[in-house]
């Protein structure tokens, strides 16, 4: 009998909505009876490691999952393990645990945009369909999964592009690596690299920003009066930057302080393109990493894990390319 660990941590998918509309926890996890929901012969744990609204959820706490989840699997023999998660940050948490776990058994992110007593409550068939991909051995060497909607997608492609809709975990550009249907999981293509930061902590100050028409020195100046380890910007199109933001940016990178540019675009990626007063060919020549794909949420979470391991620009570099 395949063993299968499952660990709430909150969310909407924990949640229900209340006489005047509004949805927050109750007393007790609304799953935590999974009695009738699985027909397949499975032992199933299940844990809370802590029950936060995603918006809470800080690196500490993704540290603290990442923790339990060894936990569950070396020491509680788990051959799969999901997560149940807000929909807010769930993607930057897969993403975490992506880069610090380095396992073999499947791993699988899921979540709910209902919440259980609402009208067409997804919390309880994303769970479902997240234990068939736990269950799928084929899922064991493709990184951590984020099921969601009868989709399946990469730690690092997956975000969130609705407010509301179920429908709302995308892949922009690569689309899901496979679908849960009701005669199982099929992939049909799956990532070919993989990077992993064995971290203890997480000690690290990385700051995200977003660019903008007519942005300035000012927020730079600002930002100088904190201690940051790192910052990552979302720039305009393809990695480009208003010009009175430069001389700021190079007062940083002559601190040391590594910055990495992200595209605010949804698609594409970030290249040292045009040549004009702060465009990408100028800020690659300052020392800015350009990194190929991520979005800026991610690209922060992989900022602050690189720098537990190294402050060369050149690895760091590598480590976006």
């Amino acid at each position: 009998m395949r063993k299968i660990h499952i660990i709430h941590t909150g969310g909407t998918i924990s949640m229900e909505e209340d006489q005047r509309g509004a949805v927050k926890p109750g007393d007790k996890h609304p799953l935590s009876d999974l009695s009738g929901l699985f027909d397949i012969e499975i032992d199933v744990q299940i844990s809370e490691i802590f029950r936060l609204p995603s918006p809470h959820v800080t690196l500490a706490h993704m540290r603290q999952l990442a923790k339990g989840i060894e936990e569950a699997i070396h020491n509680g023999g788990a051959e799969g393990v999901v997560v149940t998660h807000g929909t807010d940050t769930l993607e930057e948490t897969a993403y975490f645990l992506d880069l610090v776990l380095q396992q073999n058994v499947p791993i699988v992110l899921t979540g709910a945009m209902r919440s259980n007593n609402e009208l067409g409550a997804d919390g309880p068939h994303n769970l479902f369909s997240a234990v068939e991909v736990a269950l799928c051995k084929e899922a064991g060497d493709k990184g951590v999964l984020v099921v969601m909607n009868d989709e399946i997608h990469t730690a690092a492609n997956v975000t969130k592009t609705h407010t509301s809709n179920v429908a709302t975990f995308q892949s922009p550009q690569y689309g899901p690596i496979g679908i849960v249907t009701k005669r199982g999981v099929n992939f049909h293509h799956a990532p070919t690299s993989h990077d992993h930061f064995p971290i203890k902590e997480t000690t690290k100050n990385v700051i995200l920003l977003k660019a903008y028409a007519g942005m300035d020195e000012q927020i730079f100046q600002a930002l100088s009066s904190l201690k940051i380890d790192g910052l990552v910007i979302e720039a305009l199109g393809q990695g480009n930057m208003p010009p009175q933001t430069v001389p700021q940016l190079q007062k940083y990178i002559e601190k040391g302080i590594p910055i990495v540019l992200v595209s605010r675009c949804f698609n594409g990626i970030a290249q040292d393109v045009y040549g004009y007063e702060g465009g990408g060919r100028m800020l690659k020549e300052l020392g800015i990493i350009f990194s190929n794909g991520l979005n800026g949420q991610k690209a922060r979470i992989k900022l602050a894990l690189a720098l537990e391991t190294t402050s060369n620009h050149d690895v760091l570099s590598q480590y976006f390319t």
